[in-house]
């Protein structure tokens, strides 16, 4: 617990610099349980987890209590749901991709209740995917991490002396490839825009197949993903792993030959051993998009209409270079500055 309470004083911090506020309902007309069924990794997992949970934290108070249940596999998700859903929570977050057609079942089975998915669109489709509809009490929380993975990759083609950065995923789910996509062409706009020739690996744009693990836990393939790409050249990293990125930044650190972008959360926050090693971070807004969730349940203001965190909106973002900002020249951070202006505007479209 004292972890986690360090981990969310932290994460509170993070938004707050990043000037990130959400105001809290001026009355809640009833008192108000919102409850996390998480996904697997724990509640300090340095990713989604932990994200939601400092979300559901920040909006407790007299008249809003926030609760989790953690899943050590698989075979949790749907148990959990049933708890909750027992329990008469007044809503019902499911965090992550996976948990999501259990999210949806649950959610036809209770109209009355109402659910929220994190990073799916929550929809509910046939056995090939063919069809798919929304589901009324069904809230989506999707980010548009493309934009702010584009950055992320123009930075690194900026970035590189050896003319070679890289990328791999946990699993090949449409929101880990999406940050993965977003990398790589926005290496190839630095390309472009300088007339360089910068290699992305572990990602091909045209085939949209790259380099996975096959899972979020498995650390030593992780760690040997990560050699062989240094091997490979590559002195920019970017996983697409969750926690897994440790292995990573672990290597990093005892190699020297490669920096590192973490991905969900401001790893300069949320993984401070590694600082040393981490260029920057592509933050989704978890916890933002949780808390204003139940907000809106508290002031009896939810509906199912999705929320879409972008550059825009803040709920997708670039975090600020910290510990290597100094090795980051200034030329490059103001085109990277002047770029986010530019998607944000819609000038530059990532497609």
């Amino acid at each position: 617990m004292k972890k986690t309470l360090k981990l969310v004083a932290l994460l509170a911090a993070s938004t707050i610099a990043v000037g990130i506020f959400i105001a809290p309902p001026a009355t809640a007309k009833v008192k108000t349980t919102a409850c996390l069924a998480l996904d697997t990794g724990g509640v300090d997992d340095k990713s989604f987890n932990a994200a939601a949970w400092a979300g559901a934290l920040a909006a407790k108070s007299a008249t809003i209590a926030v609760e989790y249940l953690p899943a050590a596999s698989s075979a949790d998700l749907s148990i959990n749901i049933k708890k909750f859903v027992d329990k008469n929570c007044s809503i019902i977050f499911g965090i992550g991709f996976r948990i999501s057609g259990e999210i949806v079942k649950a959610a036809k089975a209770n109209p009355t209740m109402k659910f929220a998915i994190v990073d799916d669109a929550g929809m509910d489709c046939n056995a090939d995917f063919s069809v798919c509809n929304p589901v009324a009490n069904v809230k989506p929380l999707q980010f548009s991490t493309d934009e702010s993975s584009f950055l992320a990759g123009y930075l690194a083609a900026g970035f590189t002396k050896t003319g070679k950065v890289a990328t791999y995923g946990g699993a090949p789910y449409p929101t880990v490839t999406i940050f993965m996509d977003g990398f790589a062409k926005g290496v190839n706009y630095y390309n472009k825009i300088k007339g360089t020739k910068v290699v992305t690996l572990g990602w091909d744009i045209t085939n949209k197949t790259g380099e996975f693990i096959g899972d979020f836990q498995n650390s030593a393939k992780a760690l040997q993903t990560s050699k062989n790409f240094e091997q490979q050249g590559a002195d920019v990293i970017f996983p697409v792993a969750g926690g897994l990125g440790g292995a990573t930044a672990q290597n990093s650190m005892a190699s020297k030959k490669s920096v590192v972008i973490w991905v969900d959360m401001d790893g300069f926050v949320s993984a401070p051993q590694f600082k040393s090693v981490l260029l920057t971070s592509v933050m989704k807004g978890v916890g933002t998009s949780v808390t204003t969730t139940i907000y809106e349940v508290a002031s009896g203001k939810y509906t199912g209409k999705g929320y879409l965190g972008t550059l825009a909106n803040r709920g997708t973002q670039l975090a600020p270079y910290h510990a290597l900002a100094k090795k980051v020249p200034s030329a490059l951070q103001n085109e990277v500055r002047a770029l986010a202006k530019e998607i944000r505007a819609g000038t530059v479209k990532i497609g």
